[in-house]
């Protein structure tokens, strides 16, 4: 039985029969903006908690795991990564986790909510530490716009840190969008999509796949991991490489770097593209 003084903040998933509930402090914020609603908690046990329009964006506590894995594997499966295009994200966590990357020259992140970002800063600042990089660009824009806009192999990294696939981010899972993708990239060049969770989204993973190909990826691949706070504690990022084939990370490689992770690493990369989604 719970504490009758006690808050709790609930994304139910019906079509799942599931529900996530965090115990919560107090709310911090409350944004309607011309695209969502987005709500900040602070939580009793895991730090601040975003929410858009009643689903979980992040919290404090295991937000590493998502971030980590929808950047590092396809940073250091690429040879030499150095303009990167970041589609939403708008926590910026994807952007700091690409810019602990010293051969990254250039880092653009289109996200088309400001406010995202605004409450990321006031919310969540380690997520924000590097806005201020000279490598990094922030554009408070319509990404399905600015991709098209983009010159032909002008990319070597496309990032889809989107929400999920309704509101403003549908756009972002459908074929046209892929293709522009693939045009913008160089040879060589890989893009990455957070694929929503193996256990509950199947279809829509093996949509996010069938675009990949139909687009021209050479070697398409979907990476699981663990994310207690998103739909059933699981989820994946889907990675697709513009000629020659997805490798998991020279360890040599990932010890120079100097990049200390939370939970990626070259064994657990290699692990992630093992498993069969």
């Amino acid at each position: 039985m719970l504490p009758a003084n006690e808050k709790w903040f609930t994304e139910v998933h019906q079509d799942a029969g599931s529900a996530w509930s965090l115990a919560i402090e107090t709310r911090l914020a409350h944004e309607v903006t011309d695209y969502q609603t987005i709500e900040v908690y602070q939580t009793r046990d895991w730090g601040n908690l975003m929410v858009i329009d009643g689903f979980v964006m992040l919290s404090t506590r295991d937000n590493f795991l998502y971030h980590e894995m929808l950047t590092h594997p396809a940073l250091f499966s690429h040879p030499d990564p150095k303009r990167v295009l970041i589609i939403g994200g708008g926590d910026c966590g994807t952007l700091s986790e690409v810019l602990r990357h010293q051969g990254v020259e250039r880092c653009t992140q289109v996200e088309i909510d400001e406010q995202v970002t605004r409450l990321a800063e006031k919310f969540f600042p380690e997520l924000c530490a590097r806005n201020d990089d000279p490598r990094a660009e922030l554009l408070f824009d319509d990404g399905l716009a600015h991709i098209k806009n983009q010159p032909e192999g002008s990319l070597d990294l496309i990032i889809v840190d989107s929400t999920d696939p309704i509101g403003p981010a549908e756009g972002l899972f459908g074929p046209g969008f892929v293709k522009d993708c693939y045009r913008a990239l160089a040879e060589g060049g890989i893009f990455v999509q957070q694929s929503e969770s193996p256990l509950l989204h199947k279809d829509l993973i093996a949509g996010i796949r069938d675009n990949m190909g139909q687009a021209g990826f050479s070697d398409i691949k979907t990476l699981g991991f663990p994310q207690p706070c998103y739909p059933s504690g699981w989820w994946s990022a889907s990675q697709a490489r513009k000629g020659g084939t997805i490798e998991a990370a020279d360890p040599a490689r990932f010890e120079a770097s100097g990049i200390e992770t939370r939970y990626y690493n070259p064994e657990v990369h290699r692990g992630a593209l093992s498993t069969q989604l």
